[in-house]
């Protein structure tokens, strides 16, 4: 099949079906495409759509997300997962600010921190309306099964074969209806599992279809098991004075997991954690509460210890463990990853 006839059908589709209502389709605004396609690396359209509007009203330009600290920024992504992304595209709107101009061309928007080619080729069609190719999931499982594709594009050579034929496909004309149209193809049609074959307009040329491949391809190593890992949480509660129940709080390092936002102190080694309730003189948990977190290479057992604490112990208790005393709702407001909005509810109950 000639490449004309491959983007035409394409558009041909989206025109009908693909999405074209997606709040961050805006003809003049690339801030507002640049947040959404950080927020959707490895985080489904739905998902993003629970926190772009809420971020955009905070955030409305790139002025106002570069010049805002790190503390302002993080509760907006809290839950989003990945947060080095949030921190990237923070240090990025602070340099475009800076510079009063986002970058036109491929190279320059890839020497802004987490950038790569094919965000920013999204960026380029999506964000700027000129030319640019993009290679995420969607474009590779299009591709891999349309060409019936069996190579493992996880080695380099093969992922360059791979940037070669999404070139040679994209077209210069309605280069943006075109990204967003083989985008949404691969989301709502040509889906990871159970592809919608007979809803797809590649479908009777598809090379994958002709030999019954599609639930095969893209070629996908052998998962390996996800290792599980163990850690005490150390929830020291008080009642304060005003009635009001506070945790100890902690935030993370900017670099790390969880980089940045606010935590319980989480605490991997039994003989470190014993060793940090004796030296705080801690008394003994009055309960415990187990939480499950699964991240992309490991999943986290933790086990919350509540301690209760008394008035006179919290300035001490927070020099030591270099902490604050907030309310759960508080910490909420500062920005909390998934696993302890867990742990609240779980408290709460």
């Amino acid at each position: 099949m000639q490449t004309f006839s491959f983007s035409q059908a394409l558009l041909s589709w989206f025109d009908l079906h693909g999405r074209h209502d997606l709040p961050w389709q805006i003809a003049d605004d690339p801030y507002k495409v640049w947040v959404s396609e950080i927020m959707l690396q490895q985080t489904q359209v739905k998902t993003v759509l629970n926190y772009f509007d809420r971020f955009m009203t905070r955030f409305p330009t790139v002025q106002d997300l570069g010049t805002a600290v790190w503390d302002d920024v993080a509760p907006y992504w809290a839950g989003l997962g990945y947060y080095a992304r949030a921190r990237n595209l923070h240090k990025a709107a602070s340099i475009v600010a800076q510079k009063g101009t986002f970058p036109q061309t491929l190279e320059a928007w890839m020497e802004l921190p987490g950038i790569g080619h094919s965000t920013a080729g999204a960026l380029m069609s999506l964000g700027l309306r000129q030319y640019g190719v993009i290679m995420d999931g969607n474009v590779k499982r299009v591709l891999s099964r349309f060409f019936a594709i069996e190579n493992d594009l996880s080695k380099p050579i093969h992922e360059r074969e791979m940037w070669q034929l999404a070139t040679s496909v994209c077209p210069s004309e309605r280069n943006h209806d075109y990204t967003q149209a083989i985008m949404d193809l691969g989301a709502t049609i040509c889906t990871p599992k159970k592809p919608l074959c007979l809803y797809c307009p590649m479908q009777p040329h598809c090379k994958a279809h002709q030999q019954g491949l599609e639930t095969e391809l893209p070629f996908k190593k052998p998962k390996k098991a996800v290792p599980v890992k163990f850690a005490k949480v150390l929830l020291l509660q008080v009642r304060n004075k005003q009635d009001q129940i506070q945790w100890l709080w902690q935030q993370r390092p900017n670099t790390g997991l969880w980089g940045g936002l606010w935590c319980l102190p989480v605490i991997e080694n039994d003989h470190e954690f014993e060793q940090i309730c004796q030296r705080l003189s801690l008394k003994k948990a009055i309960y415990a509460i187990p939480i499950q977190h699964s991240f992309t290479h490991f999943t986290w057992q933790l086990e919350a210890f509540c301690i209760e604490v008394d008035i006179d112990q919290i300035e001490h208790l927070s020099i030591e463990l270099e902490g604050l005393w907030l309310s759960p709702e508080e910490a909420t407001h500062l920005g909390i990853p998934t696993a302890m909005k867990k742990l609240i509810s779980a408290a709460q109950l």
